[in-house]
């Protein structure tokens, strides 16, 4: 691919996410979006309500993403669904030789990304997991701060995500299936449930079936910048402990969760709650690396310094964030630089499934209520049978994965 050619992109899911991740290519002008899909009626008409209104090309529409992958004009492919069907799409992407940019987390399971990094190295395929903070500049100066030593021996991270846009869903009852809704292709591979609002569009990070709560939601991005600073250890135990203590809704997930990983140099601190946003320092999220002479602490809005009181000498500093909506962008664009240079992206699957694993170690030893040693070697975990068997998940037939058993 050549610097000038046009990158023609199929959007795979429509949701939210897709209208972040579609704009952030969009501001690329060598991309086109010739077709979208998404087994929801409503979804398909609103997105091309917004493509005439954003004055871009009207792509065609199909409700079975495999209709993309047939087609040999299409260079990459933007997997935007809900959690449980990242990975198949992705994996029969890059069997078909596309390129793949996937939304956080990589699956549901760390199996499952383990199929999609194997998927994408036996094809030869460019991944980017949209894990966009990668891309931001106050982040990477941040992070390049705790790499260059400067807060003496980091022993502890701390990363915290206090929600309070995370409401009540209620407890609406199971009932009919939307017109223009393909109900049993949205449930793919998850278990044969009845229909329920609460299980469907944004709320499905809710429930186990279909994702892994705030850990795998906005935890993904923070234990991202938390192991970008620290290194590619993976933790040798996890303990967790939490529960549902104000949701009085039919969701599943835990609405506050901490879970204390051991790495081999280092622990690291997580914790989640709903409802409210003042967390450690009244930030309502943040990574705190803690080393010997000073804490970095960065979120959103920037990050800063704050030196040990016996250490006289060390600078503190503070620094606000540049635009940070432009760190969308740039994933995207680093994504098609690495198009084109056959490179690594910033946030390739072999790190996006560190980072997801991570998160679903966590999410292990809470369900499980008990430790989780986890032998990095072999990709197991040991001593707990219960939570190894959540280390993959089983496919509804007639769906199977290629690659799961790698």
């Amino acid at each position: 691919m050549g610097a000038n050619d046009r990158v023609r992109v199929g959007l795979i899911g429509c949701g939210g996410i897709s209208v972040a991740d579609t704009r952030a290519f969009a501001a690329h002008p060598e991309v086109e979006i010739p077709v979208v899909c998404d087994v929801d009626d409503a979804q398909i008409a609103a997105t091309l309500a917004r493509f005439q209104k954003e004055n871009w090309r009207t792509p065609e529409t199909v409700k079975d993403f495999r209709r993309i992958l047939e087609r040999k004009d299409i260079d990459a492919c933007l997997v935007c669904t809900p959690d449980h069907w990242h990975a198949l799409p992705t994996v029969l992407a890059c069997e078909a030789g596309k390129d793949v940019y996937c939304e956080k987390p990589l699956a549901t399971s760390i199996a499952e990304g383990r199929a999609m990094v194997a998927a994408a190295r036996r094809n030869g395929r460019v991944t980017q997991m949209g894990t966009m903070w990668r891309s931001g500049d106050h982040y990477r100066e941040a992070i390049e701060f705790v790499h260059s030593g400067r807060l003496g021996k980091v022993r502890q991270v701390r990363v915290w995500a206090y929600l309070d846009w995370v409401k009540d869903a209620g407890n609406p009852p199971d009932g009919p299936v939307p017109a223009g809704v393909d109900y049993d292709f949205w449930l793919g591979p998850a278990p044969q449930r009845a229909f329920n609002p609460n299980r469907f569009h944004f709320n499905f990070r809710w429930f186990w079936d279909y994702a892994g709560g705030l850990m795998t939601d906005w935890g993904v991005h923070l234990i991202n910048l938390a192991l970008w600073g620290m290194g590619p250890e993976y933790p040798k135990s996890v303990i967790s402990s939490g529960g549902r203590y104000v949701l009085t809704d039919n969701t599943e997930t835990p609405d506050s969760q901490i879970a204390v990983y051991e790495f081999p140099s280092y622990r690291m601190i997580f914790e989640h709650q709903v409802g409210n946003n003042l967390g450690p320092d009244r930030r309502e999220h943040g990574v705190a690396f803690t080393g010997t002479d000073a804490t970095l602490i960065l979120d959103q809005s920037g990050w800063e310094v704050i030196p040990e009181r016996t250490k006289k000498d060390a600078p503190a500093e503070k620094h606000a964030a540049k635009v940070d909506d432009q760190a969308r962008v740039n994933h995207a664009g680093n994504f098609l630089e690495c198009m084109r240079s056959r490179k690594p992206t910033v946030e390739n699957f072999e790190i996006g499934h560190h980072v997801s694993t991570v998160a679903h170690l966590g999410n292990l030893a809470f369900r499980t209520t008990g430790r989780v040693e986890w032998d990095a070697a072999s990709g197991s975990v040991v001593g707990n049978e219960a939570a190894q068997k959540l280390v993959s998940r089983q496919y509804r037939e007639p769906w199977t994965l290629p690659y799961l058993n790698v």
